[in-house]
Parts: structure tokens; C-alpha cells; sequence
């Protein structure tokens, strides 16, 4: 047969699958002893992530390396990928061991998931080698897990519709991107602002979205409003009501609430109805990423690419399932598990109050367990490699406690609350409304704990025609609020909806499909691009947009690079492509009228953008591809900025006012400084420049700029050096 090689995704992921064997390290792999499972002995090896990458613009054409709008849109005939010149050592590794003769048989051992089929089968068609392969498709690293998952290996033909997806997806955002970036920058560089303005097809509606927030926080205006708050007195029982006309509480005038107080002051009261409605709420669903990612970000403040770390050093431990999972599912082949690991889970302090659980096993329960809507993993749930969580670090005790409760919380009844409305009316004129609740059955909440700032208040013990008096009113000023910022956990879910705004029960819907911006894998990654790339800042939890977001928003406008609706229904696309259900290259073909029309849209919208009213000077960077300009002076043909633009001096208004002047940096051999450009512009003459070249000859002179020429001055005791 001849040795297997197993290529992992990454280091720690190799070592992990090669642990419940015997085996040897070696520089950048491992080689496994003959066993039950590999009976010729194996190798491991792995990537260290992405090991190849695409190829950059210049490698399908030269031209391509510079940034000029005349060369977009740049598509190349057939994408193709290079090695990571960083990574070529480990790669040349992988490489030999797969052309060794001894290897048989590859097993592609990547993630279980798109990007994962994409970095395994792209370094295995960079090695140029063609070998029979299987794929390796586990949610777990548990040691079991890792050995039924050798000895029930798919074949490589089964998953190659992911690889496609994975594949499609990199060259269309590579297509949108490039393009998209190069236009913006060159034509927001001719604005001033000098720097690079990535674009993508993910992060530009993301920002969008964060942009739009910050508009209608700065252009909401406060306004003042007036309560009236009655505290009544029922045959000994007191409780408070809100003055509420049609609906409405709020009164735009001080005067008509303190007549409305007035008015009720010690008058009768009666109790005119009162309604009470039982409601019943269900345990939430098991964690798929992004919900774990929203609600650590609630709980602790943890940004949602520090909890897939976490989650993912988890997962490398065998004591979670595969992090990246978008189902908030199970099979019956889990659920039959769950006992087991509760019972594990009880040995410990934290969950011994929480055991024995009411509802033993949940194997026929549909909210939890549902082969049909587990997608390539199911939820992200503890394995039983149950750990002590004490054991942990506290950040990955944090995770792994919301990962284990959310487990507990599914085996434990529904909570149910009675929600009681009361109307008291005053003096047969003035009504006041009453709520609160009150919890009838503790069931999950006794697992979760929930933070209830917004719980109402319990009322007495009181009926319908009760009579008393108004014993208190007053007057309550408040403040209309504009819209909160959202904060990290809140924008994974708003990438998850594509920006809808949903009640919960249709957000629990649609969190539970994979449509949206992103996907559970990469949306950390995009909300940290933004990041970086300082589109937004994040203080305090608290999303920002900066300038810098908000100018490229503004440019780009409602075009569609900008929609978080088609960037959906995109992401849906490529999710049918990797189903088998669409053609990856009709996408494509789609992909690239797109881009040409990015770009059109781009240049067609140029001539009306206006960014008064932002700090356009604020928007350079260190080591940008462009350089700040430095303003030389007044252009002395349109009164415009004259800048160093790098060979030559030029004004800022050649496009706008069609301005003509430019002038060179070098003349006649000589280069022209900065301070005597300053000088010409100022006074209409340079300081006295030595060295020009003429032929043979060198001499010196005073530019001088007059009736749109330059002239050369000479001085008396160097005239006849010409």
C-alpha cells in the first residue's frame, strides 16, 4: 500500500490528529508508526494557514503593477495562485513528502469547511502532484472522533463543490476588491486624500451599515417631553401608572402635563381593566458562532475575533466541536451523547447545582436536535472530553462555561412569566397604564443568567373595579434618544441579517440560515479589516465610524457596491455553488460586469463628490502607497493648491477646473527644491539656482514665472557663463 500522508490546516491542528498514535517529529511533519488504523505507517504535515495566496495583479500583466485608472478594470483571463514567499520553507516541505514515491494516498485533513477544502487542495495543485484522495470530515477533535474519522474517510470527490465555493468566493473578492480599491484611492487621492481606500465586496456594505448608524446619530435632534407618573392607593396596595392617551405617553408641552397633574391630585381612581397574558419561553437554541460570538461580546467585552481565538484553542483542546459551525443543531448521533456529558459536567462545583437536569435526554426534541438543519457541522457544543473548567485560562473558562450552560439550559423546561397590564381610570377622565411581570416558573433562567435591566416592575395583588385615590403625581421631564451605536456583538448579528431589523422571533429564523454578509468564518475577520484599516473605532464596546469609513461611504453613495442586500443574496449564491446548485462560472462571468460597473459608477459620481464638513486632512497615512502632498502655494492660473505630486509640481484643480500648470522638478538638469517652488509661487521668482547644464556648459540662474512662462534670470557676474 505504501505510506498515507495526512496534510492538515495548521500546526497544532497536525499534531493534534497525529496524537493518538505513536509517532516521530521531524522538521515540519510527523511520521506515525504502523497501527491498526495506518498499517504502513503515515506522515502528517500541515500548512501554516494559507500557504498560497493569489497572484498579484503584475503577474498577468507588468502593466498592472501600477495604480492608474486607465488600466482598470483589471481581469485576468484565469486566476491563478502563487506560494506565500514568507511560507515557501514549510511548503517545500509539504511538496517533497507529497511527491515522495512511498506515498500512496493523500488524506486532506483541512478544516471541515469551505476555507479549509480551499488551502489543502490549492497547495496539493501548486505541488503539481496527482494522487488518489480522501478527506478527512470530523466536528471534533476528541481522540475518538480522530479515529472514526480516519476509518470512515470520504472520498475527494465529495466535497469538491466546497472547494469550488471556497474558490469563486476568493477570485470574486479579489475582482471586486482590487478594482474597487485602485479606483477609489486614485480618484479620492485627487481630493486630497492620500491614501489607500480598500473596497470589498463584504467589508464596503459592512461599513455601510455602521456609517448609516452614525449618520442618524449626528443629524438626530433632542427634543423635550413631559410624563405624567401617578402613584394610586387600592384598599392598601400601591403601585405606580403612566398617564397614556391613544397610546401615547409623551407630552411635547410642560404646561399640559402639569394641568393633567393637577387635574388628578387626590381625585377617585378605579381599576377599569386589567388584562394578564401567560407567556411561555422556550430554552435558547444551542450556539452556532456568531450567536457564542454576540453573546460573549455582551457578557464580557470580547471582540468577536477574540472569542473564535478562544473558541478555537478550545477546539484544538478536543473539549469543544468545530468552531466555525453556522448550525444551531445536532444529529440523534450527538444527542444520544448528552447524558454522558452531563454527568461528567456534574462532577464539577460550578454545574453540581444544575444537576440532575429536569428533562433527562432531549434525542427527540426538535428544537435541538434536527438532522435535516445540520449543515457541514452541528452547534458548537461541549465533547465528552469534559474538562474542569478551572483547569482553564480564565478567558477560555469564560467561553467554554457559556458553550457548556447553553448544553445544560436545552435539558431544562421553559420559563414562563405572567405579563399583567392595568388601566386605572381617574375621576372618569384620565387614563393611567400599569405593567409588570411575574416569573411563575424559573425553568432555563435558572442555568443562563440574564441580565434584566429592562425587567418590569411586579404589581400587587389587585382586580378589576378595585377603587382608591390618586395618593401622589408629578411631573417627569425626559430627553428623546437617538439611536444607540452598536456595539462588536451587535454587528455580527446585523452582518448575519444583512442589516434587517428583525423582531426575535424572526431574527431567531434567520440567524439559523447562512444568509447574510460574511460568513460564520469570516465575519470576525471583516469587522477586524475595518479596524485596521481605520474605517472604524471601537471605544468602550462602542462602534464608531471614522472620516475616513464615512468619505469612502460617501463616494461610493447608494450604489450597489454599498448594499448589504445584494452582497446577501451573493453570499447565498455561492453557498448554492458549493451545493452543487449553481455554476461557478456563470458567477463569475457576473462577478466582472460587476466590476466594470463599480467602476463606471465610481467615475460617473466623481464630479458631484463633496466631503465639506469632513476632516479631509486627517485621512493620511504613514507608508501609504500615496504619500501626503505637500501644498506648495497658490496656483498662479486658477489660484488653486499647487502640490508636490512627485516628478513635478502640479495643481490640485487639473480635473475640476481643467487647470493647465504643472511644473517640472527637474530643469535642464537640476532639481528644484521644495523651498524654491515655495519662493516662486510667493514672490514670482526662485533664489538663485547653480549648476544647470546646457551641453558642455553649466551655469547659474533666478527662475522667474511671468505670462505663463518660465525665464531664466542671470545675474551680472555669471552672464557670461552661459
Amino acid at each position: 500500500m505504501g505510506y498515507v500522508l495526512i496534510l492538515a490546516e495548521k500546526p497544532d491542528q497536525g499534531l493534534t490528529l497525529a496524537s493518538p498514535f505513536t509517532f516521530k517529529r521531524h522538521d515540519g511533519y510527523v511520521e506515525i508508526s504502523p497501527n491498526d488504523v495506518f498499517p504502513d505507517g503515515a506522515f502528517c504535515t500541515w500548512a501554516i494557514g494559507h500557504l498560497t495566496e493569489l497572484s498579484a495583479p503584475e503577474t498577468y500583466k507588468p502593466e498592472w503593477k501600477k495604480w492608474s485608472m486607465g488600466s482598470l478594470p483589471i481581469i485576468p483571463e484565469r486566476f491563478t495562485y502563487q506560494v506565500t514567499k514568507s511560507k515557501y520553507k514549510q511548503f517545500n516541505i509539504v511538496k517533497q513528502l507529497l511527491k515522495r514515491p512511498d506515498v500512496s494516498t493523500i488524506i486532506h485533513a483541512g478544516d471541515a469547511g469551505r476555507e479549509g477544502e480551499l488551502i489543502v487542495r490549492n497547495i496539493i495543485s501548486l505541488s503539481g502532484v496527482k494522487k488518489p484522495m480522501k478527506r478527512l470530515w470530523i466536528s471534533s477533535l476528541t481522540k475518538k472522533s480522530i479515529i472514526e474519522g480516519f476509518k470512515s474517510l470520504k472520498d475527494g470527490q465529495e466535497t469538491i463543490y466546497l472547494f469550488h465555493e471556497a474558490y469563486t468566493r476568493a477570485c470574486a473578492d479579489w475582482l471586486v476588491g482590487m478594482n474597487a480599491s485602485r479606483a477609489y484611492s486614485l480618484l479620492l487621492k485627487q481630493k486630497g486624500m492620500n491614501d489607500v481606500f480598500s473596497a470589498g465586496r463584504v467589508q464596503t456594505p459592512t461599513l455601510a451599515l455602521i456609517v448609516k448608524r452614525e449618520q442618524e446619530i449626528e443629524s438626530f435632534v433632542s427634543k423635550p417631553f413631559w410624563e405624567v407618573i401617578a402613584s394610586f392607593e387600592m384598599d392598601g396596595h400601591t403601585y405606580e401608572g403612566k398617564w397614556e392617551k391613544d397610546g401615547e405617553s409623551r407630552l411635547d408641552e410642560k404646561e399640559m402635563a402639569e394641568k393633567i397633574a393637577a387635574f388628578c391630585k387626590a381625585k377617585e381612581a378605579v381599576i377599569k381593566d386589567m388584562k394578564t397574558e401567560r407567556k411561555e419561553f422556550q430554552p435558547p437554541l444551542l450556539f452556532n458562532l456568531s450567536s457564542l460570538q454576540a453573546t460573549a461580546n455582551k457578557a464580557f467585552k470580547y471582540s468577536p475575533k477574540k472569542t473564535l481565538d478562544i473558541l478555537q484553542k478550545l477546539y484544538q483542546k478536543g473539549i469543544v466541536s468545530y468552531p466555525r459551525s453556522d448550525s444551531n443543531y445536532v444529529t440523534e448521533g450527538e444527542a444520544e451523547l448528552f447524558p454522558d456529558i452531563l454527568g461528567k459536567l456534574g462532577q464539577f462545583e460550578e454545574y453540581k447545582p444544575l444537576m440532575p437536569v429536569p428533562n433527562p435526554s432531549i434525542l427527540h426534541n426538535k428544537r435541538f436536535v434536527n438532522e435535516k438543519k445540520v449543515s457541514d457541522h452541528y452547534a458548537i457544543i461541549p465533547t465528552e472530553q469534559v474538562t474542569n473548567p478551572n483547569r482553564l485560562s480564565g478567558e477560555e473558562k469564560n467561553i467554554y462555561d457559556l458553550v457548556v450552560r447553553r448544553l445544560i439550559a436545552a435539558h431544562y423546561e421553559s420559563a414562563v412569566f405572567d405579563y399583567t397590564t392595568i388601566t386605572t381610570l381617574v375621576d372618569g377622565r384620565a387614563e393611567f397604564i400599569s405593567k409588570g411581570k411575574q416569573q411563575i416558573r424559573e425553568g432555563w433562567r435558572k442555568v443562563i443568567f440574564l441580565d434584566d435591566k429592562d425587567e418590569d416592575t411586579l404589581l400587587p395583588n389587585v382586580k378589576k373595579d378595585d377603587t382608591g385615590i390618586v395618593k401622589k403625581v408629578k411631573v417627569k421631564e425626559g430627553k428623546t434618544q437617538p439611536p444607540k451605536r452598536y456595539t462588536e456583538g451587535q454587528l455580527i448579528t446585523l452582518m448575519k441579517t444583512a442589516g434587517k431589523h428583525l423582531d426575535n422571533e424572526e431574527l431567531e429564523k434567520v440567524l439559523m440560515k447562512s444568509e447574510g454578509l460574511g460568513t460564520e468564518a469570516t465575519r470576525a475577520g471583516i469587522i477586524t479589516s475595518l479596524k485596521d484599516r481605520k474605517y472604524i473605532d471601537v471605544k468602550k464596546n462602542q462602534v464608531y465610524a471614522t472620516d475616513k469609513g464615512k468619505v469612502l461611504i460617501k463616494a461610493i453613495g447608494e450604489e450597489i457596491l454599498a448594499s448589504p442586500e445584494m452582497t446577501a443574496k451573493w453570499e447565498q449564491r455561492l453557498a448554492e455553488i458549493g451545493e452543487g446548485k449553481a455554476s461557478a462560472a456563470q458567477f463569475m462571468d457576473q462577478t466582472k460586469k460587476l466590476t466594470a460597473k463599480i467602476i463606471e459608477d465610481a467615475v460617473k459620481g466623481f464630479e458631484t463628490w463633496d466631503f465639506s464638513g469632513y476632516n479631509v486632512e486627517s485621512i493620511q497615512r504613514k507608508g501609504s502607497k500615496f504619500p501626503k502632498p505637500k501644498k506648495m502655494g497658490q496656483c498662479p492660473l486658477c489660484q488653486g493648491d499647487i502640490v508636490d505630486k512627485g516628478q513635478f509640481y502640479g495643481c490640485m484643480n487639473f480635473r475640476e477646473k481643467e487647470c493647465k500648470f504643472t511644473f517640472s522638478k527637474t530643469i535642464l538638469g537640476k532639481k528644484i527644491s521644495q523651498a524654491n517652488m515655495q519662493k516662486l509661487l510667493k514672490e514670482g521668482r526662485t533664489g538663485l539656482i547653480k549648476g544647470f547644464k546646457k551641453g558642455e556648459n553649466t551655469f547659474d540662474a533666478t527662475l522667474e514665472w511671468k505670462d505663463g512662462k518660465i525665464n531664466f534670470l542671470f545675474s551680472t557676474e555669471n552672464a557670461g557663463k552661459s
